[in-house]
């Protein structure tokens, strides 16, 4: 990878400002999603399709549709599969006016052949006559028209897809396989939280701000300034060890995603505004290296304990504060009396002092130069629990504890 045109250095930078900035504004109309955004544009820039996993009405769509509306110029087409859903819909209806005169014909503008950014919700219900479209539109970027007519070039960047379940069956893993990234999304977590989300409903807020980045500008540095970013060779000793440290716990990914990662590492320092790829871009690997659920802790533990110590000792410090909230759970329907006693003799004290812990390793992690991310995400589970302890144990109002600025 050579070095990039001097020429072309400040439009890049320019664009991965306008692109920060579009997250900085979505993170903050999206409560609880700030992770996700990021990840969401750095898969975006690598040219490389995610997943967003979560039950029904998290968002999932919405953020989709702001992400890309931001791309000025960018053509954006969404559907919502099923069993039944035929491949003429996805890529191109038959022309009824040019089969009345005996000609045979697809009409692709509006339709996922023409997309720049592509959402496709429940993507894993995608019917057994679509499978093999979709995943050449997937690999290749390529539609095979019904006529056998010459394949059609798309000019899809990267599809965003969505689903409420995990798939089922051989057709299902194959598309699972092709989304390099993947990404949990959960109800809101922080009564607070839910309470802006409640209270937005009925209010009127100011017009919020809205940073657009151009296509040809996304365009350029997907093609061409984000593959210019370096990859020194310690940050490939790293992913060798990291591979290493899987494989002993039975965590074995393709070559193919090893490769493909290696983009999503170059995308996040890009977005980042660096020249090369740090330690703190080995983050991402954790929504690309599980094929379950269940196995993303693992993964995550592993990563954070190559490159961040700080945020391994967060993790453990999350594990805490998940037994506490396990607790509380147990303890529904007891008087309010005895959920009392368990706040002031256990809890209260347990969640002050993560809290305080939290705070110092996020400043040592910034003087070091190291990412944040893992200790603000545990950070938000610490205020999210802390805020169900006043609400639900104490009776606290969630309106009062979200102006205490959760402290």
């Amino acid at each position: 990878m050579g070095p990039q045109d001097p020429q072309e250095v400040p439009a890049a930078q320019d664009t991965a400002e306008r692109l920060r900035a579009i997250g900085d504004e979505l993170s903050d109309r999206f409560y609880e999603r700030a992770d996700v955004v990021r990840t969401l544009l750095v898969a975006l820039l690598a040219g490389q399709h995610s997943l967003v996993l979560g039950p029904p009405g998290t968002a999932k769509s919405e953020l989709a549709r702001e992400l890309t509306g931001r791309i000025v110029g960018a053509s954006y087409w969404e559907i919502l599969l099923s069993k039944f859903t035929a491949p003429t819909r996805m890529f191109g209806p038959v022309d009824v006016a040019a089969l009345a005169r005996g000609e045979y014909r697809q009409v692709y503008e509006g339709r996922a052949t023409t997309a720049h950014v592509a959402f496709i919700d429940e993507i894993f219900k995608c019917s057994t006559a679509a499978l093999n479209e979709t995943l050449g539109y997937l690999n290749e970027r390529i539609y095979h028209p019904e006529s056998g007519g010459e394949p059609v070039r798309c000019p899809l960047i990267a599809a965003i897809t969505a689903s409420n379940e995990l798939p089922e069956g051989e057709d299902s893993a194959a598309i699972y396989d092709r989304l390099l990234v993947r990404i949990e999304v959960k109800y809101l977590e922080d009564p607070s939280n839910f309470a802006a989300l409640v209270r937005s409903a009925v209010s009127r807020p100011a017009a919020p701000r809205r940073t657009t980045v151009e296509l040809g500008a996304l365009r350029h540095a997907v093609a061409e300034a984000v593959p210019a970013v370096e990859v020194p060779d310690g940050i490939v000793d790293a992913v060798c060890t990291l591979r290493a440290a899987l494989r002993r716990k039975e965590l074995i990914a393709s070559d193919r995603r090893w490769r493909q990662a290696v983009g999503l590492l170059q995308a996040s320092a890009f977005l980042d505004g660096r020249p090369s790829v740090a330690e703190s871009d080995l983050s991402v690997l954790t929504h690309v290296l599980w094929d379950s659920p269940a196995e993303r802790p693992t993964v995550e533990r592993e990563v954070l304990h190559l490159v961040n110590p700080d945020a391994k000792e967060a993790l453990d410090l999350a594990d805490a504060i998940e037994e506490l909230e396990t607790q509380l759970d147990a303890m529904a329907g007891q008087s309010r009396e005895a959920l009392s006693e368990w706040v002031i003799k256990k809890a209260h004290n347990q969640l002050a002092t993560a809290g305080k812990r939290l705070e110092r390793l996020r400043e040592e992690a910034v003087e070091a130069g190291r990412s944040t991310t893992a200790i603000d995400r545990v950070s938000g589970r610490r205020r999210a629990v802390r805020a169900r302890v006043l609400t639900e144990a104490l009776g606290v109002d969630a309106s009062t504890v979200q102006a205490q600025g959760q402290l």
